[in-house]
């Protein structure tokens, strides 16, 4: 294994993960769409594709052209892409090299410009509605304007899609996937008064993917359910022993009686949910905190358990694993059956 700090996945809990999530879906005849954002791993999205995923999820035109060049021919981007001549020729050349995409519209008017640009070029279109984060996305009674102004232009209009990202609290999952099934029937209602069938209904967090309805829904698009992070464990979707990617530290100080380890805020990430009790959890002691986090150190209050010596190995649980990732080039195995690390081949590819 390499010097300290570093991401390990445990194989086994991973692969279990996915295959969960995939059995989920196919007992409930949905598609599983995973957002590969979460890993931006080829090698990790071939294990999804095989255990019954159907195509994956990216939030970039980047993230996309990685994929597709090792491989992948069934994308949609879940974002609602404002498409000028630049990210027309990308896409484009997507379509080109034989890849099945669709992008996400939220507004009459991103609809029309996709139109512009690539109208008759083989580009998928799904309307993206808020189903309560107010984030991005049309109020559903909207959304049959905008799948038509996407149809009038010459794209193929699948259907309509949502994130409850409000389910990132504690408490509100089934809320949060009541929520989103009623903006997405509202919305396919809408379609419908445009004389256009929603065939493809598109939902689904890691937090909320026990609660959602699947007799309203066609497909999940989960991301961090292949590994988890302290955020699922706070929320208490995922127990400790599912969790699957940590970060691999070395204990080099114990000023102010505390533990300092050797990773920061530049392997972690800075992610601190409202919620969250501190930056991140320790499996092996499952009381203690950590409580500052700097670039490189990360200060832990143990709350009363045994301190491990100088140069011990400790293993943290980032707080959000797709940002932790993104700050990696190698995601380190624990499988001695198999390669040693993955690349994170999409690494930074935001645009």
């Amino acid at each position: 294994m390499p010097t300290t700090p570093y991401l390990l996945v445990d194989a086994a809990r991973m692969r279990l993960n996915i295959r969960r999530a995939a059995e989920l879906a196919r007992q409930a005849g949905v598609s599983l769409r995973p957002h590969v954002k979460t890993h931006k791993s080829p090698d990790i999205a071939r294990i999804q594709l095989a255990a019954g995923a159907t195509g994956i999820t990216v939030a970039t035109i980047g993230e996309a052209e990685v994929f597709a060049a090792h491989g992948f021919d069934d994308i949609f981007i879940a974002y609602p892409v404002w498409i000028d001549a630049p990210r027309a020729r990308r896409l484009a050349d997507l379509v080109g090299r034989g890849v099945r995409l669709a992008v996400g519209v939220d507004s009459v008017e991103a609809a029309g410009q996709a139109g512009r640009m690539l109208g008759g070029a083989h580009l998928a279109a799904l309307v993206e509605v808020d189903c309560g984060q107010h984030r991005s996305g049309v109020d559903p009674a909207g959304a049959g304007s905008v799948a038509a102004a996407a149809q009038r232009g010459g794209l193929e209009v699948r259907g309509v899609f949502t994130f409850p990202g409000h389910s990132y609290a504690p408490g509100v999952a089934d809320r949060a996937a009541q929520e989103e099934s009623d903006a997405l029937a509202r919305a396919v209602g809408s379609l419908a008064d445009e004389g256009i069938t929603a065939a493809v209904v598109s939902g689904g967090s890691t937090p909320s993917l026990a609660h959602s309805d699947l007799s309203v829904l066609t497909e999940l698009r989960p991301g961090v359910y292949a590994f988890g992070d302290a955020q699922q464990w706070e929320l208490g979707v995922m127990s400790p022993e599912r969790i699957a990617l940590t970060c691999r530290t070395t204990v080099v100080s114990h000023a102010g009686g505390r533990l300092v380890l050797d990773a920061g805020s530049k392997i972690l990430g800075a992610d601190r949910a409202s919620y969250a009790t501190g930056h991140g959890r320790l499996p092996a002691h499952p009381d203690a905190r950590i409580v500052q986090l700097s670039e490189h150190h990360c200060v832990v209050d143990l709350a009363g358990s045994a301190r491990p010596d100088l140069g011990t190995v400790v293993d943290v649980v980032p707080n959000h694993v797709c940002s932790a990732i993104n700050l990696v080039d190698l995601l380190h195995l624990d499988d001695a059956t198999g390669p040693a690390s993955w690349p994170v081949r999409a690494r930074g590819h935001n645009s």
